[in-house]
């Protein structure tokens, strides 16, 4: 790749989770009120088959991984696994007392912090008491992070009995001066052991999470890491460049520092090499920075034009209400954006007292919904398309943005549509930031984002 490309396209930019992004809400113009009501629009028009999503946030970690970025809260005392469920089925009562029916849940991932903390016995006691009030329909997709180490075989079966069929295992790099650094010892037959029990059970999808760019990593060590996950072929892997944002409080980045890490140049290099030996392997690229076998569901999702991208990622299909519950949860009706207070004691508190625990939000404008949809095309198809010139010269700016990108080849237009082309693909955050006025009218005086390469 070009690297005066790089070099000129190399900046901190959002990975486009939503639009607006985090920083860009505007909270003086929300309230719980507006948030229920956008919940109870958004409700009514997805209560059907497609059915609403939920997020489950369960924070807690025995130990701290340094490139990690989450809301976490590092402890050995399982004594908090139960206060916390509880106070999760509470915040759940609250919204089922929005909703004017009896909701369809099609989705529900549990994130962290690491879900597999929390015992085989609570997790399913967690899911039941969440489902007994809920139709789930046909097809759901119930899903898991799980971490190789401590995800056991009980684990495995409480939550298979409850409907999960996909795990996401936490891999990152197999090579033992990164797991050093990143404070992730974890042996490659951890990893065999958990995905073979995965499939024994009857988990049909099995996703590896990969970075690169991480502390003291080497081209050499990302074509390791890739060819000992041929050995297991998962279903899906996520192949994403290490987010380095230190200035995040709580996030734990610490122990090396920016010297300590791969450039742009050597960055892009690891990708190219793991996409190149994962096409090699039977897998098709997807979105940015995702891969899945032609068999998983991410990938007929591609060929079904169905793929959908929320807070939780790359997603086989779309549904417009996510409930997230938990501490640092963020809910999107689509219509509007929430998040809840990121202290657990805090959060119990509120629940306790019957108050949402959502401390601040964005309701999304008629003009943030446009550019959503178009941010969102082009996360996930790489293309999007417009009615007429109109609507983008409503939008200052961004034909003469993507004029330069244009001429640079990252992208191609042609009379009402615009297609990202192969050589902008590795530039998707870039051309999306094009079309995001709320950052081009504030340009952050201090860093907000990762680097976009």
């Amino acid at each position: 790749m070009c690297q005066s490309l790089i070099q000129k396209y190399n900046i901190p930019g959002p990975r486009y989770t939503s639009y607006p992004t985090v920083p860009y809400w505007d909270n003086s113009t929300f309230s719980l009120k507006n948030w229920k009501q956008s919940v109870i629009k958004s409700f009514k028009e997805s209560n059907t088959p497609e059915g609403i999503s939920l997020y489950i946030h369960l924070p807690f970690c025995e130990s701290m991984c340094t490139f990690c970025g989450c809301n976490k809260r590092i402890t050995q005392r399982h004594d908090v696994e139960l206060p916390y469920l509880k106070a999760l089925l509470k915040e759940w009562q609250l919204y089922l007392a929005i909703f004017p029916e009896k909701p369809r849940v099609k989705e529900i991932h549990l994130g962290g912090g690491t879900p597999t903390f929390f015992s085989p016995e609570n997790l399913k006691f967690l899911m039941k008491e969440l489902l007994r009030k809920v139709e789930v329909v046909k097809n759901h997709q119930f899903s898991f992070e799980g971490h190789p180490n401590n995800t056991t075989k009980a684990h495995l079966e409480a939550l298979y009995e409850v409907g999960f069929t996909r795990v996401s295992y936490g891999v990152q790099d197999y090579d033992k001066e990164v797991q050093k650094a990143i404070h992730r010892i974890q042996p490659f037959e951890k990893v065999k052991t958990a995905t073979e029990e995965t499939r024994a059970i009857g988990f049909t999808s099995v996703g590896h999470d990969i970075i690169f760019g991480l502390p003291f990593q080497t081209i050499e060590a990302v074509e390791k890491t890739i060819l000992k996950t041929k050995e297991l072929l998962p279903d899906r892997i996520a192949f994403y460049s290490y987010a380095h944002v230190p200035w995040i409080k709580g996030n734990g980045q610490r122990g090396y520092n920016e010297n300590d890490l791969p450039s742009a140049e050597e960055k892009r290099k690891q990708y190219e090499l793991g996409k190149k030996l994962l096409e090699e392997i039977g897998y098709l690229e997807i979105g940015m920075d995702h891969f899945a076998l032609p068999t998983d569901e991410l990938a007929k999702s591609v060929k079904e034009n169905k793929l959908h991208r929320n807070f939780m990622g790359y997603n086989a299909s779309k549904t417009q209400l996510m409930v997230g519950l938990g501490v640092s949860s963020i809910s999107d009706s689509w219509y509007g954006f929430s998040q809840n207070v990121k202290g657990v004691e805090e959060y119990q508190h509120l629940v306790n007292e019957n108050i949402l625990p959502v401390f601040k939000g964005h309701i999304l404008t008629k003009e943030d919904l446009t550019i959503r949809q178009h941010i969102l095309n082009l996360m996930c198809h790489l293309k999007t398309q417009w009615i007429d010139n109109k609507e983008l010269m409503g939008l200052p700016g961004i034909l003469e943005r993507l004029t330069e990108m244009e001429n640079d080849g990252l992208l191609k237009r042609k009379e009402n549509t615009l297609e990202i082309t192969e050589k902008g693909r590795p530039f998707v955050r870039n051309i999306c930031m094009a079309f995001d006025l709320r950052l081009q009218e504030n340009k952050p005086e201090t860093r907000l984002f990762s680097m976009t390469v």
